[in-house]
């Protein structure tokens, strides 16, 4: 099992023999509807967390991809999940319940379920637990702030300077996604992929580097990072944007063969995790109000070709970066 607390989502997972399925959702049907919520445990609750943000500290490359998101999207959708010190030292077991009475409604809950079931049997059981779950309707919309990213470089002494960037592309509803997860693969799906072979093999630059694709139901983004020692900082910013432009100026048919063969790759492997169907499942209902067909996965993956990446990249070109570096001495943007 697990449980974890995201931007503006709850996620509660789980794995079990389908034999048990039936008294595992009536033990989560108590902790979505009716949990104790003890006063006496929110210390120790309390706790973890801040052992959890200070860890942060010590992991340079976790911290600017932290303090990138705040500069790159608006609030809230910037925050760090983790939250702050001065928050979470100031919540009082009455916040708690407060937070679970507000925002625990029937009418946001997604329930995804892959494996050997009964889908009568299940479906029966959800109507049983959850059929009666009446929710208010005061709950106030998400105010999303209109801001314009900023650039920032933060001062650590630290050995290597950790680098973060991102900028526009699609969400995962537009008509070009597949085309923006095509173009990220050919910059950072494997180790032929560009960013690993022309800025750390061919030049020597860095040990990590990657490109990868995010969305929110509205906007999406492509956010990168590499991680350099000081005096090398400079070549690796300025030739991984270089290769973040340079990808709208041609891409070969072998570089996207082998995107399609590991998007393929990845879809297979889902296909044998009950976990990650579930999971996929419940990611599709929330950005799309539907679940997409594995055929259909396959065949958009099938039809991606050079004119459509490139048509993408023209459309969305790699432009109008925001970065954030972490390091002794601030590189020039």
């Amino acid at each position: 099992r697990g449980e974890s607390a995201g931007t503006l989502n709850v996620q509660l997972s789980g794995a079990t023999l389908s034999r048990n399925l039936l008294p595992t959702l009536a033990i989560y049907a108590d902790v979505l509807r009716r949990p104790h919520l003890p006063e006496a445990e929110l210390d120790a609750a309390k706790s973890l967390s801040l052992q959890d943000i200070q860890s942060i500290e010590d992991e340079p490359q976790r911290k600017v991809m932290i303090e990138l998101r705040k500069r790159y999207y608006p609030d809230p959708l910037g925050r760090d999940q983790r939250g702050t010190a001065e928050g979470v030292t100031a919540v009082t077991i009455e916040d708690v319940r407060a937070q679970h009475a507000g925002l625990y409604q029937p009418r946001d809950v997604i329930l995804a379920v892959a494996g050997d079931i009964d889908w009568p049997a299940v479906r029966g059981e959800v109507e049983r637990l959850f059929g009666d779950w009446r929710g208010q309707s005061d709950r106030p919309a998400l105010n999303v702030e209109s801001r314009r990213p900023k650039s920032e470089h933060i001062a650590k002494d630290l050995d290597q300077t950790q680098i973060a960037l991102a900028y526009a592309s699609v969400p995962i509803g537009d008509p070009d996604f597949y085309n923006a997860r095509g173009a990220v693969g050919v910059l950072s799906q494997d180790m032929s992929s560009r960013l690993f072979t022309n800025v750390r093999e061919k030049h020597g630059l860095c040990y990590s580097v990657y490109a990868s694709y995010e969305t929110f139901r509205d906007r999406g983004a492509i956010v990168g990072y590499a991680g350099a020692r000081p005096e090398l900082a400079q070549e690796t910013l300025d030739r991984t944007l270089d290769e973040l432009r340079n990808l709208a100026n041609g891409i070969e048919v072998e570089e996207l063969d082998r995107v399609k063969v590991g998007l393929k790759s990845s879809l297979i492997m889902r296909q044998e995790s009950t976990s990650a169907r579930a999971g996929a499942l419940a990611s599709d209902w929330y950005f799309l109000n539907r679940v997409r067909p594995l055929e259909e996965i396959q065949a958009a993956i099938d039809g991606l070709t050079v004119p459509g990446i490139l048509g993408y990249l023209d459309r969305h070109p790699a432009r109008e970066f925001t970065i954030v570096t972490l390091g002794p001495a601030a590189l020039r943007l």
